[in-house]
């Protein structure tokens, strides 16, 4: 395992907002920063960060956390393997104790991937530079194609040598686990026999969006009709193709620059683009788009490009994916490039300028186009354009954000006019699938919560507070008083006292109806008694998950006030007052206030079946709860009926 003193040094070393970013479009947005949920599909930014809490919290999902448990929900990784992550990524020196067997195994797996793939990139790179077979075969063929040396090296190229086992011998010869070799797929086990799999192909690393490698792209040189024209690596621990999109770890900045991306199909095509000074390309690999391919891209940009081949299989191509791109509010266009080429060859025979000139003239509107293709496609059969139609009308059902309303009607009365139909109708259709889409959603939602352990259907007595959640009443006011604790408890309270000394004596008769709220109340006053200055980075960070979750949800609300309130109010200052006497007076009194008000509700019900002996203490409990009640409304400022 991991030692204390290295887990204490990763978390003072650690920024959310460095770490978060790394994989989230994060903006400013007042003292927190807000980004599209990567945990959720959404369309409008509903996850927030907090740099000062050291937190984030998406309201829409409602996922939550400090900076290690994002990256242990975001990479899939365990505990110990997001802190290693965290520990290479600010260069800090892992100490270990004594760790299982089983810990062990399952941390040395993705490291040896790693690994593995570390030493065949080095492997092929000298294959193709070094040796008489890669300048005869690889660089010769890499050169006829317009590929210079310096774009190569920048995307680690190399070449697998034409023989039975040179990759696998070397791997061997240097201690790589036998075992784990088939599973990176850059070795194939044949009659018990371990033989390489890539021979004699170029060969184009996978790197991931921190830059390691994680799988290789094999292609045949020239034609041949040995194989496919690609092979890629396997599914594994570290490889999983639906997630990742060739070059974006070299295209990042450059999209987010460029505020577009550009989608083509294949490797040589984003090498050559780039080549071309192109940056902001990434490609598919030749894979249909997947929606985590697509949430990629919308880290650094709402504007997407393809830009495929104009043959009938390019058109096909390009035109997958086209609604799922559409749920996720991408901006899409379409360049078909001409005469049976590519980008790559495109790019070269027309050079950097025209290209670039030809995509900004050559963009087509997705869903026009596709209506068009459709339309060609059905010529004058009646009900093959009636499929169309309904296929048309769910596509822009997906376009759903209130703030895409204009676009869709746009569309709306565009294909309405390309199909020659009712603009009225067609808006009916639309809203049909809208509909049924919400029906399904709803009732999926409610079969899942009926099948959640202890659900008992809605209470009564219900409010939204800040996380979004449904509590009843009595916890939301639980809730406020570990707020105020959290952030405030070690501030002075007066001369003698700091808040938390008041909230502990204010509160020492009465008790709290939720058990997580009272536990995490109870677990504060412990670390408070033993002098441990307790703060809401400690629970975050606690061994706890369920503290960990309450303590975000109880930290964290949707909305902050905007820091422009102290520019437009000169004479006031709204933001930056220091309200925190009041917001503690305040919380306590309403959660007493709550408290006082059940105890005399039960001391009402007591009366009505209390013998006559009883009658009088019962009618005096009831005034002097009465009392207390005037007492804390008219500290309020508030009347209480009932």
């Amino acid at each position: 395992m991991i030692s204390d003193a290295t887990i204490q040094q990763i978390k003072s070393r650690i920024d959310i907002i460095d770490v978060v970013g790394e994989f989230v479009k994060l903006k400013k947005r007042g003292t927190n920063y807000l980004g599209l949920c990567p945990f959720h599909n959404e369309k409008t930014p509903s996850f927030t960060v907090s740099p000062a809490k050291e937190l984030y919290k998406c309201f829409g999902c409602g996922k939550s956390g400090n900076t290690i448990t994002f990256v242990m929900e975001h990479e899939k990784y365990s505990y110990v393997e997001a802190l290693r992550w965290l520990a290479a990524r600010y260069n800090i020196q892992v100490e270990e104790t004594e760790t299982s067997p089983e810990q062990k195994l399952a941390a040395q797996t993705a490291d040896s991937l790693y690994a593995i793939n570390h030493f065949a990139q080095k492997f092929f790179a000298q294959q193709l530079f070094e040796t008489n077979e890669g300048q005869s075969v690889a660089v010769s063929y890499l050169k006829e194609r317009g590929f210079r040396k310096e774009v190569l090296d920048k995307f680690q190229v190399g070449y697998s040598p034409d023989s039975r086992d040179t990759l696998t011998r070397a791997l061997l010869e240097n201690q790589f686990n036998r075992e784990l070799l088939p599973k990176s797929g850059l070795v194939s086990l044949r009659n018990e026999e371990l033989v390489d799999n890539y021979r004699g192909r170029i060969i184009f690393p996978i790197h991931g969006i921190t830059g390691k490698i994680i799988g290789f792209g094999a292609r045949v040189i020239g034609k041949s009709d040995r194989g496919p024209k690609y092979i890629n690596t396997p599914e594994n621990e570290i490889y999983s193709k639906s997630k990742i999109l060739y070059g974006a770890y070299f295209a990042r900045m450059a999209i987010d620059k460029a505020d577009e991306c550009l989608l083509v199909e294949g490797y040589t095509d984003v090498v050559s683009l780039h080549q071309a000074g192109i940056e902001n390309v990434v490609a598919s690999g030749g894979t249909s788009l997947t929606t985590d391919q697509l949430r990629l891209i919308k880290k650094y940009t709402n504007n997407l490009t393809i830009i495929y081949d104009g043959d009938s299989a390019g058109i096909k191509a390009a035109l997958r994916g086209l609604d799922m791109a559409l749920e996720e509010s991408l901006n899409v266009r379409l360049v078909l490039i001409p005469d049976n080429e590519d980008p790559d060859s495109y790019v070269n025979k027309v050079g950097p300028a025209a290209f670039n000139e030809f995509v900004a003239a050559s963009k087509k509107d997705f869903i026009i186009f596709q209506l068009e293709v459709m339309l060609k496609e059905a010529g004058n059969d009646v009900n093959r354009k009636s499929t169309v139609v309904n296929q048309v009308a769910e596509t822009l059902s997906k376009i759903s954000r209130a703030e895409d309303f204009t676009k869709q009607q746009d569309y709306i009365r565009q294909c309405a006019a390309l199909l020659k139909i009712d603009e009225g109708g067609l808006t009916n259709l639309v809203n049909k699938y809208k509909r049924d889409k919400l029906a399904k959603e709803e009732k999926r939602a409610i079969q899942e919560t009926a099948a959640e352990p202890g659900y008992e259907g809605q209470p009564e007595d219900v409010l939204y507070d800040d996380t979004q959640l449904l509590l009843n009443q009595d916890e939301a006011h639980e809730r406020n008083i570990l707020r105020v604790l959290l952030e405030y408890g070690l501030r002075p309270w007066d001369e003698q006292r700091r808040v938390a000394d008041y909230i502990f004596e204010e509160l020492e008769q009465f008790h709290f109806d939720s058990r997580p709220v009272e536990h995490l109340y109870e677990e504060y006053r412990n670390w408070y008694d033993a002098r441990m200055e307790p703060t809401t980075k400690t629970f975050l960070y606690h061994d706890d998950p369920d503290i960990r979750n309450l303590v975000v949800n109880i930290t964290t609300a949707k909305d902050e006030l905007s820091q422009r309130w102290d520019e437009v109010m000169e004479t006031t200052d709204i933001v930056n007052k220091d309200t925190s006497e009041q917001d503690v007076l305040r919380s306590v009194q309403l959660f007493k206030l709550k408290k006082i008000k059940k105890m005399f509700e039960q001391n009402q019900r007591d009366m009505e079946h209390a013998p006559v002996d009883e009658q009088m203490r019962l009618i005096e409990v009831h005034n002097h709860l009465k009392e207390i009640e005037r007492e804390l409304t008219k500290q309020l400022g508030t009347v209480i009926i009932k």
